[in-house]
């Protein structure tokens, strides 16, 4: 039996920052969280969450496209990933098995309509739908661009990797109108800003990518820096300091800061 001084074991979880290329410049898929969930209510997240049991199923494999040499996990990480964007926000990163094509904006919606509230409550799985629909998870299209683990004292902790994808042209984001009231296509600089105005809320892991990613300009640019780069775990520490609870972040992680407030829910 667990006693009340071991930490709770992290779910293992996956995001997708979904990018585009705008006349103003590279905007970011995000979603509002609704104020009535249980966890970071009202925030304003990338779609993603925990991964389900149906994201490790067999079939899902035959289903996916860019997966060599990537391990069960990595595999499931990104097909758990590709599903919560889906119902979160009804864009799907998948094609057509016979043509190799992305899923149109038209047939994106069919599919939402007939496949999001089933995947969400767990009556299907995304191989179900792969299957049903004949389509293939383009794991290709996903970059990985970081990894935290939710601190040790926190009584719910997630271990998620956050993946960059380029959003498919054609298709429309809308929220699933349960734990999401939102979707909106944001520049990052304008997310930070609307932080650190107290206009949004935007919990520690989401704000420091949204800072990386602002690094860069295009969604060419995100994908290319993320490539290239090393990808290290962040489990923050917390300590007292004079000024209160911070946490420590790995230096080498390229956040720019190594210790932040941790009483602050940003």
């Amino acid at each position: 039996m667990k006693t009340a001084s071991e930490p709770v074991i992290p779910r293992l979880a996956s995001t997708i920052l979904i990018l585009r290329d705008a006349p103003q410049g590279m905007e970011v898929l995000m979603v509002e969280r609704h104020h009535e969930v249980d966890f970071f209510s009202g925030a304003l997240v990338f779609p993603g969450g925990k991964l389900a049991k149906g994201d490790a199923d067999p079939r899902v494999l035959a289903r996916c496209t860019g997966v060599e040499g990537l391990s069960a996990e990595q595999i499931e990480l990104r097909a758990g990933a590709i599903r919560e964007a889906f119902e979160e926000s009804g864009i799907l990163l998948a094609r057509e098995r016979d043509s190799g094509e992305f899923v149109g904006a038209d047939r994106a919606t069919r599919l939402g309509m007939r496949y999001r509230k089933p995947l969400d409550s767990g009556e299907l799985g995304i191989a179900d739908l792969l299957e049903a629909e004949d389509l293939m998870l383009a794991c290709e299209g996903l970059v990985h661009f970081a990894h935290w683990i939710t601190p040790r004292p926190a009584p719910k902790r997630y271990d998620t990797h956050f993946y960059l994808a380029l959003a498919p042209a054609e298709q429309v984001a809308v929220h699933d109108g349960k734990e999401m009231v939102e979707a909106q296509w944001i520049r990052p600089t304008d997310a930070i800003a609307a932080q650190a105005a107290g206009k949004r809320t935007i919990v520690t892991a989401t704000l420091f990518n949204l800072r990386k990613l602002n690094r860069s300009d295009t969604v060419a640019a995100a994908m290319q820096t993320a490539r290239a780069s090393r990808i290290v775990t962040v489990l923050p520490e917390i300590v007292e300091r004079p000024q209160g609870r911070m946490m420590l972040i790995p230096e080498e992680a390229d956040y720019g800061v190594s210790e932040y407030p941790a009483a602050a829910r940003r």
